[in-house]
């Protein structure tokens, strides 16, 4: 990680993150009366822990309407934004609402529906899974896959790029 992106990991006080993709492994149980299930990562869980102590807020925002998006986010105690056709708008719009400017937030995303969040922030990141355009446009590609603990991996380093926080 070069300097400039370990410098803009301090300053960070938002962490928006995609859910399917970056949050799971992207995959979908569907049983036969139609309902939905996914798989997520317990490491993402303590990931958000460490972040909330540290003064970081942490956002899902996601397309998805399926009722597992706002499951996980309750278990995990984050703020949920679904059914959301514009992430480059919401994302703006989290900012703002917060008193925050773009450089003060982290935006999580795997996929092309992503990109117009990533366009309208500087520090944006991707699993290692991501689909090539995202991560060829990213400031960072972590080392888990979606699904593997990506939210873990990042308190690491943004713990580890600002130090003790008030």
């Amino acid at each position: 990680m070069d300097d400039s992106v370990r410098t803009a990991l301090s300053a960070v006080r938002l962490v928006v993150t995609d859910f399917d993709g970056v949050l799971t492994d992207n995959q979908v149980y569907v049983f036969e009366d139609g309902r939905e299930a996914v798989r997520c990562n317990r490491a993402d869980g303590m990931g958000c822990d460490l972040l909330r102590r540290a003064g970081i807020e942490v956002v899902i925002l996601s397309t998805e309407r399926n009722p597992v998006v706002a499951a996980r986010a309750g278990k995990l105690g984050v703020h949920v934004l679904q059914d959301c056709p514009d992430k480059g708008r919401a994302v703006a719009e989290l900012w703002r609402d917060r008193g925050l400017e773009p450089s003060q937030v982290l935006y999580v995303g795997n996929d092309v529906n992503d990109l117009p969040a990533i366009e309208v922030i500087p520090l944006t990141v991707a699993p290692a899974d991501a689909h090539e355009q995202v991560r060829a446009v990213v400031s960072l590609v972590t080392r888990a896959r979606g699904g593997g603990g990506v939210l873990r991996e990042l308190a690491d380093l943004l713990l580890a790029a600002s130090g003790p926080r008030p």
